[in-house]
């Protein structure tokens, strides 16, 4: 099983569509934005908030490349621009080990 660094660091999209969300991610709030996403009430931790989004862009992402007429566009780049804002909280929040 891979850790949320290694699952962030395998997903590859279309340079349009992670330009909008590193841009979209300068504004995150995660009070605001997560809740809309996964269910209001009690937020999720970083990692646990990261894996279902993760399954949920998944399954825009096959929506996407199967040319589904149920694709949307603006949710895409919503939950893309959400693990961007996401991942970097968890990087912000994770220490890093020291070297010796």
């Amino acid at each position: 099983m891979q850790d949320i660094h290694s699952l962030l660091a395998t997903l590859h999209r279309p340079r349009l569509l992670m330009r909008a969300a590193r841009i979209g991610a300068q504004e995150y709030r995660r009070t605001a934005q997560l809740p809309r996403l996964l269910g209001y009430g009690v937020l999720p931790r970083h990692g646990d908030a990261l894996m279902r989004l993760l399954e949920i862009e998944a399954e825009l992402e096959e929506q996407r490349a199967n040319a589904d007429a149920c694709y949307n566009l603006v949710r895409h780049v919503d939950v893309l621009i959400t693990i961007v804002g996401e991942a970097r909280e968890l990087r912000a929040a994770t220490p890093y080990p020291q070297q010796v």
